[in-house]
């Protein structure tokens, strides 16, 4: 059985766990065939994590995460999948990569959004949702510039993801400074937990306007009813999209073999059509 681990949990929603296995299957078999101890399934809970003993520390010593076999079982603490050692294959945010992770794992490949609304190659944006008024949506404009509606989300209740999320709150802020404004156009800002979670809370008018991933968009479209009572009001620059990762110690020649099979597969992954890799790094 291996110790290494794979995840790729940032569009694990339930409805796609049967593609998610399945296009990891491909990945496993692809990595299998060049000698790479790849896992049989991926880990979906800190118990699929493997132990360390003392913590998980970084090159110098420094204890950057508690041990997994600490955590409660049936969660899922993507920052300690990320900084696992054993970390053969994942998927992580530019976000959490911004503050601090990217010193911690390496990049594997860049995932494409070119089928996706709101994406292009390896970049993708944001859509601004609010409550449907029976208007129509507002397009994902060609250039990838950023569309922010001021007049209509200035003191508005603002919900975000998490903290650390490029797509729900961070690429947004980064925005408003482009245009010389700040987070503090919104009444309030609040977390839900994750852009399905934000989507739901405005169509129930917890919250006001939420800034929602273009691919967990078109993911909600397929299968989140709440979905249908909001509408896109405008959105994010195109950035940089979710990269795939792995730990900083997996070696040169893994990773080498690792992006061969990426790109000899060129797989598709059937969750809004959106081909699995644009550009090897």
């Amino acid at each position: 059985m291996s110790k290494l681990v794979a995840a790729l949990p940032m569009y694990d929603w339930p409805e796609m766990r049967g593609e998610v296995d399945a296009q990891w299957a491909k990945l496993r078999d692809a990595f299998r065939q060049r000698g790479i101890d790849a896992p049989e399934k991926m880990a979906r809970s800190n118990r699929d994590l493997p132990p360390v003993p003392g913590g998980i520390r970084d090159d110098t010593g420094r204890l950057i995460a508690s041990d997994p076999a600490t955590l409660p079982p049936d969660e899922f603490d993507f920052h300690q999948l990320w900084l696992s050692p054993a970390l053969l294959f994942g998927q992580t945010c530019w976000g959490p990569m911004e503050l601090g992770l990217a010193g911690h794992v390496q990049v594997v490949a860049q995932p494409s959004y070119d089928e996706i609304e709101g994406g292009q190659g390896e970049l993708y944006s944001s859509a601004l949702v609010m409550l449907a008024d029976g208007g129509r949506s507002v397009a994902s404009p060609e250039d990838g510039k950023a569309v922010i509606p001021l007049d209509l989300v200035r003191g508005k209740r603002f919900i975000f993801n998490n903290p650390d999320s490029m797509s729900g709150l961070l690429g947004l802020t980064h925005d408003l400074e482009a245009i010389g404004e700040t987070l503090d156009i919104f009444a309030s800002r609040s977390e839900s937990g994750g852009h399905r979670s934000s989507i739901v809370a405005v169509a129930e008018g917890r919250a006001d306007v939420a800034a929602i991933d273009c691919q967990s968009w078109a993911l909600a479209q397929r299968f989140e009813p709440a979905a249908r009572r909001v509408k896109v009001v405008g959105w994010t620059a195109r950035r940089k999209g979710l990269p795939f990762i792995t730990a900083r110690t997996t070696s040169a020649d893994v990773v080498a073999s690792m992006r061969e099979a990426i790109a000899e597969l060129g797989l598709k992954g059937s969750a809004a059509k959106q081909p699995f890799v644009e550009r090897i790094v």
